[in-house]
């Protein structure tokens, strides 16, 4: 009966392990079959679907965890059965994990859905835009004018702010899609064919644009060129006007003739520039494929052709103006060179020279005078140079060759003079340095005949350091006495008069200084020998002083009283003998020094050789003496290192004998343990010092074979007290290690049978309380303990009862003192074992007994529990599916989810037999009258109300059907409506861009511009109505249209701001152009220079390049060093930028130059009345008169705009023009 109980245990857990992997691969195939979803809303509902699906998981979960443990259990109480159910129990635990995968696979599958749809969502809304934006790119508008062509530009810029400003929208597209593709997304093929297309179709938008600024940059250079071309065409008016007329001032001065020629370079220079710079900005157009290139190509030749003409008589002019120039500095340099020689003469003929006062400072005067005449010689020569230039030019005679003879003569006195107060000059330093070297050698000469001699080793030494510094001098004088050679040599060669006193000095000073020498080498010897000698016996008597000391330490009885005292004189000894080693130097220097001295010195030889045989004498006796001593040391060190070796060995031997005498016993098993491992120790110890022993005889036998040893007594009787000693120690060792060992043995089994029989009371005391359980489980556990018992005691019997006997038979075999209790005490033992083998055997009949009835009940709950929670998943699920919003986006969405219910509820006939089996199960159970199930939550009543519930779900689900199908037929035509209105709508917008071009006068755009502006007002409705479209398309969500109400908003903005700027543009030209005072070339004029300034086209200029067009226009500013005010340039700054902005505007600058222009203009009479001032009154005004407060070009301009005056009886003024009726033609309104 008990192996049938474990049996169907076991079969119990194979089902239900089996039935749990079939649910496990049905919810795999579900997993797998699953939709991947469509779009962006359906792989959002799948999501939903799917969280639903793990939770029905987690009592999977937990039922997997309980047939775990149930294997784990089943496992301890059938050990037969192991490998089986730990297979199942493995599989059973992939599955899990395989499932728990597929799970999450799907999780993240679903994710990356959700991910792909929203990038294809954005990448589509980018498409949309590059789509709008892309065809006001294209425009091939162009401009006839420069102002046209800036609003053009402006234009084009702001389409490039815009296309920046959705740059980091294309990041985060493109981040996003990188981080798709990065993280292995399973759709990264299309995504990365969807960024390789919108980075196309971005591309392809920057390279229209760039084609676009391309050419509308062209259009503006071509405008710039042309406006500098009609300035160069201008000014080269006004140069041939003045190279035609004959009137051209008076030029009589030097300075009006050179500033007339320099004007006329700076002139030519700067035009030239102006003409080069056209040229190459021509070139560079042409160079550059321009669309205009036949157009610059001819009018830059014809430019170039006009200025070549021009150059040529304007270099003529200058020529002419140069020669009167320089004719006329000719004349007047020439007569400065005059006086100036003139009254240097005088001072180059003197003869100072032959008057030796002073002469140095006569010289250095001298050569001051010759500087500054050196100085004047490019002076001189520009003037010659000039005069004979004139010459060849044919401007004047050669008046010049007077001042060059003059000049020569002036030279060549100079040189003469400096030359003899040279010559004086060297002849005195000569003179002045023999005196100071004569006075030298005659110090040197005393010094050197003086006789010292030195007393001792520091006198000598201070004479021979006096004498270094004699010889050091005389090197240095050595030095002199080679330049005053090299001078007399210099005085001889130069023809001097005096040469045979120079040449006596010279010889004299050479041969005492040669004398000096010799006298100091003589002298040098003689100190070296005494310095020698004296430092010899200085040397001899400190080493014979450290012999003295050293004789007295090795002379010494002392040998020391005990073994520490005579290593210490070891120690001593030792480091006496290395300063002698140390020493042995120092001694052969002194020996080497006497040897050498013998052999210079003869003077005092003997007693040298008699301290030296003394000296030797000495060191010898100090080797032998030191070598004795160390000797006996010796013998003292190993007489008293045996002895003290000796007296420990055999006081130890005492000490241990006397313990182990005692002989104690331990009355415990612990003690008795204790006791033996002190005897091993003490066994150990003694085999050490047994040798030690042997060691110190060995040693004291070696020194007694030595002869001349003085304690051979001492020694024999210290060996024969160890030799006995040693062998009582150890048969006292063996006797006591004996007694220990029989103590033992019996204490050990006394130990071990006090273990079993407690163990024994152990077992019996479980085997009492472990007797009833509450439930299956319970029971299985206790039998599972029950084995787990049964396996003890067949271990414990074969080991430790095992061990307890062997130990018994051992004792008594070897007839223990002990013998009869232990047999009794192993007898008492036996007979209580088999009385709890008896008892176990009973407690494991009786759990069988009442496991059989609990089984059952437990086989109905595991069915019941598979059962129920399948049938309960199927529901959430259905529920859960039945209960997503319905949300489609098309009409062909709704009808697909329509025709899914209807196969659904086909499938409603398997759900309610799975039911009605469920009702059976339950009666099943309530009829054993147990308790609740513990492997579910779920009831059949919780069941009926689920079931009940689904009914319900089912009718709401067709009722959302229904309505979901009408709005997405709402959707679909009101989808229809908004893609007509905003097709027709950017039809219109690139239809009005086309037609709002410059034709015809600025009145006539102007009213043109307006009318499209109130046009473009009136389709703001329309743009309205497209919106609110687009605003119910988005409540709608639908978002998968054609157009962006965003961008079509942006394109009319667009559209209205440039109509804004254009009227605006032209209200400014008009009312520029009917100014007073300004005609339409000016304000050109004023525009041109603007835009030369503003390289970047910004429409702003920092004050800094303010300055430099005010500059170009010809306004006066004088230059002031960084940081200095200018209160000039500070006062046209208040008028354009008051507030201090850092910028002045084109709209600024323009009127700011206007009210320039016309600030001194308020009617046409004060401009008549200025005119008649100029002429004084008279009824025409000739160019001389315009001249007084115009400049050439103004000048130049009204000439060729005047009429020729005719007075009112018919007669005309060839000089005179007509300015009344020029004011009237141009400042009559």
């Amino acid at each position: 009966r008990q192996l049938l109980g474990s049996a169907h245990a076991v079969q119990m857990f194979h089902r239900d392990a089996d039935d749990t992997k079939e649910q496990i691969e049905k919810k795999c195939q579900a997993l797998s079959a699953a939709d991947p979803g469509s779009d962006l809303f359906s792989v959002q509902a799948l999501q939903r679907q799917h969280e639903g699906f793990e939770r029905d998981l987690t009592p999977l979960g937990e039922k997997v965890n309980i047939l775990g443990e149930t294997a784990n259990r089943l496992s301890e109480s059938h050990p037969d059965a192991t490998d089986d159910l730990q297979r199942q129990r493995l599989e059973l635990k992939e599955a899990w994990e395989d499932l728990l995968g597929h799970t999450e696979d799907r999780k993240e599958n679903l994710q990356e859905a959700l991910k792909f749809y929203l990038f294809l969502s954005q990448a589509r809304d980018l498409q949309n835009w590059i789509s709008g934006i892309g065809g006001m790119v294209s425009s091939q508008e162009l401009a006839e004018d420069l102002t046209g062509t800036e609003i053009l530009i402006e234009r084009h810029q702001e389409q490039r702010d815009e296309i920046e400003a959705e740059a980091p929208t294309f990041q985060v597209l493109e981040d996003f899609g990188r981080d798709l593709i990065s993280s292995g997304h399973r759709a990264s093929p299309e995504i990365e064919e969807k960024l390789q297309t919108i980075r196309l179709e971005r591309d392809e938008l920057e390279k229209a644009w760039e084609q676009r600024k391309k050419m509308l940059d062209q259009c503006l250079e071509l405008q710039l060129f042309r406006v500098d071309c009609d300035q160069a065409e201008n000014w080269m008016v006004a140069r041939e006007n003045y190279l035609s007329s004959d009137d051209k001032g008076s030029l009589d001065s030097l300075g009006a003739l050179m500033k007339k020629r320099d004007d006329l370079d700076k002139a030519i220079t700067t035009q030239d520039k102006k003409i080069t710079e056209l040229e190459v900005f021509a070139e560079r157009l042409i160079a550059n494929d321009h669309y205009a290139q036949e157009e610059i190509a001819v009018r830059l030749q014809r430019i170039l052709d006009r200025w070549k003409a021009l150059k040529a008589q304007l270099i003529a002019e200058r020529t002419k103006l140069g020669d009167s120039a320089d004719l006329k500095q000719f004349y007047r340099d020439l007569e400065d060179l005059n006086e100036w020689i003139s009254e240097m003469l005088p001072t180059a003929c003197d003869e100072s020279y032959k008057d030796t006062t002073n002469i140095q400072r006569k010289y250095l005067k001298h050569k001051t005078f010759e500087n500054e005449v050196h100085g004047r010689t490019e002076e001189v020569e520009g003037v010659i140079n000039l005069g004979n230039a004139l010459v060849e030019r044919r401007a004047c005679d050669g008046n010049e060759e007077t001042v060059k003879k003059e000049w020569n003569h002036l030279l060549e006195r100079t040189a003469d003079k400096g030359q003899k107060l040279n010559e004086a000059s060297r002849q005195q330093r000569f003179n002045t340095g023999i005196r100071d070297f004569e006075f030298w050698l005659s110090e040197a000469e005393t010094l050197l005949s003086m006789k010292d001699q030195a007393r001792d080793l520091a006198s000598a030494g201070n004479l021979l350091k006096k004498h270094q510094l004699l010889e050091t001098e005389m090197l240095a004088r050595k030095d002199a006495l080679k330049d005053l050679d090299t001078l007399a040599t210099d005085l001889i060669s130069s023809g001097t008069f005096n040469t045979e006193q120079i040449v006596e000095k010279r010889d004299n000073v050479n041969k005492r200084f040669l004398n000096v020498e010799q006298l100091s080498a003589e002298h040098h010897e003689k100190l070296k020998e005494d310095y020698a000698l004296f430092q010899f016996f200085q040397d001899l008597d400190n080493e014979e002083f450290w012999i003295e000391e050293k004789l007295v330490q090795v002379r010494s009885q002392d040998y020391g009283r005990d073994l520490h005292g005579v290593q210490n004189l070891l120690k001593k000894h030792k480091r006496l003998e290395g300063e002698l080693v140390a020493h042995e130097p120092a001694i052969q220097n002194v020996l080497d020094m006497a040897a050498t001295l013998g052999d210079k010195t003869t003077v005092g030889r003997e007693a040298i050789q008699e301290r030296l045989d003394q000296f030797v004498q000495h060191w010898e006796q100090l080797k032998e003496l030191s070598k004795a001593r160390g000797f006996q040391l010796g013998e003292s060190l190993e007489y008293l290192e045996f002895m003290e070796n000796a007296e420990e060995e055999e006081a130890w031997l005492s000490e241990q004998e006397t313990m182990v005498a005692q002989g104690d016993s331990g009355d415990s098993l612990a003690t008795t343990q204790s006791l033996l491992k002190k005897l091993e120790a003490l066994e150990n110890d003694f085999a050490a010092h047994e040798i030690q022993v042997q060691n110190v005889c060995a040693q004291g036998r070696d020194i007694l074979s030595k002869e001349e040893s003085q304690h051979k007594e001492e020694i024999a009787t210290k060996i024969e007290a160890l030799n006995e000693k040693t062998p009582s120690l150890a048969k006292a060792i063996a006797a006591w290690k004996s007694r220990l060992e029989d103590d033992h043995s019996f204490q050990q089994f006394n130990w071990k049978a006090d273990v079993v029989e407690t163990w024994i009371a152990e077992k019996e005391t479980s085997l009492k309380t472990n007797g009833n359980g509450a439930d299956l489980a319970a029971f299985l556990t206790l039998l599972a303990k029950q084995d787990t018992l049964d396996a003890t005691l067949q271990s414990f019997q074969q080991e430790r009862l095992s061990e307890i006997t062997d130990l018994k038979d051992q004792l008594v075999t070897a007839e223990h003192n002990q013998t009869k209790a232990i047999e009794e005490r192993h007898a008492a033992l036996m007979r209580r074992w088999e009385q709890l083998l008896e008892a176990s055997e009973a407690h494991r009949q009786k759990l069988l007994e009442k496991q059989l009835p609990l089984q059952k009940a437990e086989d109905l709950f595991m069915e019941f529990a598979h059962k129920a929670s399948a049938f309960n998943n199927w529901c959430e699920n259905v529920e859960e599916d039945l209960s997503e919003p319905v949300h489609c986006v098309s009409l062909d969405a709704i009808r697909q989810l329509q025709k899914d219910h209807e196969a659904f509820l086909s499938s409603l006939a398997r759900a309610q037999s799975d039911f009605n089996y469920l009702l059976e199960l339950d009666q099943q159970i309530k009829a054993l009258n147990v308790p609740s199930s513990p492997y579910t939550w779920l009831t059949v009543e919780a069941l009926e109300r689920i079931w009940k519930h689904l009914s319900d779900i089912i009718k709401e689900r067709e009722q959302e059907l229904e309505k979901e199908e009408a709005r997405q037929v709402k959707n679909f035509e009101m989808c229809q409506e908004f893609e007509q209105n905003a097709s027709a709508f950017l039809n219109w917008i690139l239809e009005t861009r086309s037609l709002l071009k410059e034709t015809g006068t600025l009145e006539s755009q102007l009213e043109a511009n307006k009318r499209k502006q109130k046009e473009i007002q009136a389709m703001k409705r329309q743009l309205t109505k497209i919106e609110d479209l687009g605003e119910k398309l988005e409540e709608a969500l639908v978002l998968d249209i054609k157009f962006s109400t965003i961008g079509l908003a942006q394109q009319w903005d667009q559209l209205f701001q440039l109509g804004v700027r254009r009227q605006h543009n032209l209200e400014q030209q008009i009312q520029i152009r009917d100014t007073p005072g300004v005609s339409e070339e000016t304000l050109e004029e004023f525009k041109t220079t603007y835009r030369h300034f503003d390289e970047n086209l910004t429409g702003r200029l920092s004050h800094k390049d303010f300055r430099s067009c005010l500059r170009g226009l010809n306004y006066y500013l004088p230059m002031v060093e960084e940081g200095e005010s200018e209160p000039k340039f500070e006062k046209f700054l208040d008028a354009v930028d008051p507030g201090r902005k850092g910028y002045v505007t084109q709209e600024d600058y323009t009127y700011f130059l206007i009210d320039k222009e016309s600030e001194n203009i308020k009617s046409s009479d004060e401009i008549e009345n200025s005119f008649q001032a100029l002429a004084e009154g008279k009824a025409y005004i000739t160019k001389e008169d315009m001249k007084q407060a115009l400049t050439p070009e103004q000048v130049s301009f009204c000439a060729s705009h005047m009429q020729q005056y005719v007075d009112p009886r018919g007669r005309s003024h060839p000089a005179g023009y007509d300015y009344v009726g020029f004011i009237n033609s141009y400042f009559g309104n």
